[in-house]
């Protein structure tokens, strides 16, 4: 600091005094800080916010007081948020010094170690979908999918603008993937869901030569196994759309490999491994076919040889605007999920091959078997459609599904309202210890 005894404003991070302020406006020839900045009169904040000074500890003892007032729920939530036990090995490594740094983990001078894990995390991936190329995450699946799309218009000949998903997707998947469409002009239309599998006749009928990209889920957010993907990827090979399949790597340990029912892109989040459920803090996954290699958006870890002849891993792609002509560029997406990607390689290695299945497995048994115990309950029919499920699904309460849900609240459950009289319940590995009670509460809300 060059003028110790002037106080300092900024960032505590970054501090600078009046007289340095003053010096670098002065270099850019501006006369003030605001004038910096473009902020449009609508959005913009004159005021105070009126959030007063505290100390370190005041603010922790303020931050565990709100911590409190969460309530503590076992959860069989479901719908995007997945619990599965985290083994003790992936915090270990993962907290390695060399794997935390403040550092973006994505740009070229990332250390080979983290490369290399990388390059693991996406080599499972293709390994379970049968494609090509995976890039080393996304944000989300649901910045994944909106990317799906944006290719789409990109690698497709049609000269439609019609992206077709199922009736049943979630609420925040559908926001983010239209707030991607509206930039290149994209709509987002549904096609019909019939007994919670996709309606394969209503979706041809649906399809047409305008229709750019047809996305299917597997499991869907219901939890059913879809049964009849093949078809769908036939109608979008008719009208020569792009198919993109949404699945999770635990799901696709088991069931029908993407590259074999014509999927052109598989996206989804591969959070369900590595971090157990998380609200918001997700881990996109984005694999495809070669032939789009140099469409795929973020980043590809490739390995090659160093001047020594020696194994040796690198970022060989990255088609964002940050590294190549903006106009050339096929996507402005910046954010890529790193250090998640790491804990979930590390997961699907501490599993290996057969755990992973056995995971899945018990995905499929789990869900299955407390469907037949709600079934039993008076007042409770599941599951409500007719199919295998993976981890979720639907049942139907004579009662209202709010009061359902409140009631279960009450003691200590939590689970999905989807309908006036469904409520959704997931099911997994760590859930096990809690299923007898969740049942005798369902028996004493939903009678």
């Amino acid at each position: 600091m060059s003028e110790s005894d002037e106080s300092t404003t900024g960032s505590p991070y970054a501090p600078q005094t009046p007289s340095e302020t003053a010096a670098m406006l002065s270099a850019v020839g501006a006369d003030d800080v605001e004038s910096l900045f473009d902020v449009p009169e609508s959005v913009a904040f004159d005021g105070d916010f009126g959030i007063e000074s505290r100390s370190e500890r005041e603010t922790r003892r303020e931050a565990a007081r709100l911590l409190k007032r969460n309530d503590d729920l076992t959860e069989f939530l479901g719908r995007g948020h997945y619990a599965h036990y985290v083994p003790a090995v992936v915090d270990d490594l993962s907290s390695r010094s060399e794997f935390l740094t403040s550092y973006t983990q994505y740009q070229p001078e990332v250390a080979q170690g983290f490369l290399q894990a990388l390059f693991e995390f996406q080599s499972m991936l293709v390994e379970l979908t049968g494609l090509d190329i995976a890039n080393c995450s996304m944000y989300d699946d649901a910045t994944a999918l909106g990317e799906a799309a944006t290719l789409s218009q990109r690698v497709r000949s049609v000269s439609g603008d019609r992206i077709l998903v199922p009736e049943q997707l979630r609420d925040g998947k559908r926001a983010v993937l239209e707030n991607y469409a509206d930039g290149p002009g994209l709509s987002v239309e549904s096609y019909p869901m019939d007994d919670g599998q996709v309606d394969v006749d209503a979706l041809a009928e649906t399809a047409d030569a305008d229709v750019a990209m047809v996305y299917a889920e597997t499991p869907t957010v219901r939890g059913i196994v879809a049964e009849r993907l093949g078809d769908v990827g036939e109608v979008a090979d008719d009208n020569d759309a792009l198919f993109c399949l949404g699945s999770d790597p635990v799901a696709l340990a088991l069931l029908e490999r993407p590259a074999d029912v014509g999927a052109d892109v598989v996206v989804g989040d591969a959070a369900s491994l590595g971090t157990g459920t998380a609200f918001g803090f997700g881990l996109g996954m984005f694999v495809t076919r070669e032939e789009f290699l140099r469409q795929v958006p973020g980043r590809l870890v490739g390995a090659s040889e160093d001047a020594d002849g020696r194994r040796a891993y690198t970022l060989t792609l990255q088609t964002r605007e940050q590294h190549i002509r903006k106009e050339r560029a096929t996507s402005n997406i910046c954010t890529n999920q790193a250090w998640v990607a790491l804990r979930t390689a590390i997961h699907a290695a501490w599993l290996g091959p057969r755990g992973l299945v056995d995971l899945a497995e018990d995905c499929v048994t789990r869900p299955r078997d407390l469907a037949a115990r709600l079934d039993e309950v008076v007042g409770v029919q599941a599951p409500v459609h007719d199919g295998h499920h993976f981890r979720e699904f639907v049942a139907h309460t004579d009662q209202p599904a709010r009061a359902v849900v409140e009631d279960l609240a009450a003691r200590g459950f939590a689970v999905h309202a989807v309908g006036e009289h469904l409520i959704q319940v997931c099911a997994t590995e760590v859930t096990a210890e809690s299923e007898e009670a969740f049942v005798e509460a369902v028996a004493e809300v939903a009678g």
